[in-house]
């Protein structure tokens, strides 16, 4: 997976709190709270969508569970970038998931690089994990707790948020995933390309639908601002993800995400019956 640079990624959870208290809450308006109370992404059928769609895009595969495992240096500055959501021992958010881990797990088998990933963070360093550190996770991730360490934290800093704003904003099941999918790449971060940043600038051409905006319009410049974002970083200049995915199934006017779906990431072609 590719990652953005380190103020986009992690933050924690006080300051995702903060970020999201920072936005005006829309949710007495009536088309925020019909989008509330639809079918919305973190529906389990949805969520396993959502899934399967960050999967094919970050991982060429619809198996997203396979990825707990996945682990590797792609060269992109940020150290070793491994689990379900591209956590990156560069960025801090590995870290957050192996002291969380421990906490509930001490002991395992990854405990002992908890002082090695406090050093690397803020670099692409491997002082203290090699050699040994990517076979250790790969042990790890055959350990259930694990599993759902990786699967508590990608809920909490990326997941829940995006459907949350999403919701707040009036969004379906389309635009929610559109937000996750940006703060899955970009963080919610101060930094221009964060998720929050995206947002600000779709917001200056649109208005979402819980502020009275159409919906597809509203998305088209959220996409907008996310293709921008994608080019400021060479990393992401490779835009499918939104030009052969999200767009086409706005354009189709699917913003339930209702299956079948069809797309493309990277020129592969994907199917969700």
């Amino acid at each position: 997976m590719k990652h953005p640079a380190r103020t986009s990624r992690r933050t924690l959870l006080t300051l995702i709190g903060a970020s999201l208290a920072s936005v005006p809450l829309l949710n007495n308006s009536p088309r925020a709270a019909a989008a509330s109370a639809a079918v919305g992404l973190d529906d389990p059928a949805k969520k396993e969508i959502a899934m399967k769609l960050v999967s094919s895009a970050e991982n060429s595969s619809l198996d997203w569970k396979a990825q707990y495992k996945y682990i590797e240096d792609i060269g992109d500055g940020r150290g070793y970038t491994a689990g379900i959501i591209g956590f990156c021992s560069g960025t801090g958010d590995m870290l957050d998931l192996v002291e969380l881990y421990t906490d509930r797990k001490p002991g395992n088998v990854l405990a002992r690089y908890l002082p090695a990933l406090r050093r690397v963070n803020g670099s692409d360093s491997h002082s203290g994990l090699d050699p040994n550190f990517p076979a250790d996770w790969r042990r790890a991730a055959q350990d259930a707790e694990f599993r759902r360490a990786q699967d508590d934290e990608r809920d909490r800093v990326y997941f829940n948020p995006a459907v949350r704003q999403g919701k707040t904003d009036g969004l379906r099941v389309l635009g929610q995933f559109a937000y996750y999918d940006a703060i899955v790449m970009h963080g919610d971060g101060d930094d221009p390309t964060s998720f929050r940043n995206i947002r600000a600038r779709a917001l200056n051409r649109a208005r979402p639908p819980a502020q009275g905006g159409d919906e597809v319009t509203y998305l088209n410049a959220f996409l907008d601002a996310r293709v921008w974002a994608m080019k400021q970083e060479e990393a992401h200049s490779d835009t499918s993800r939104v030009d052969t995915a999200q767009r086409v199934f706005l354009r189709k006017g699917n913003l339930d995400l209702n299956t079948p779906l069809d797309w493309k990431v990277y020129g592969d072609s994907y199917h969700i019956g």
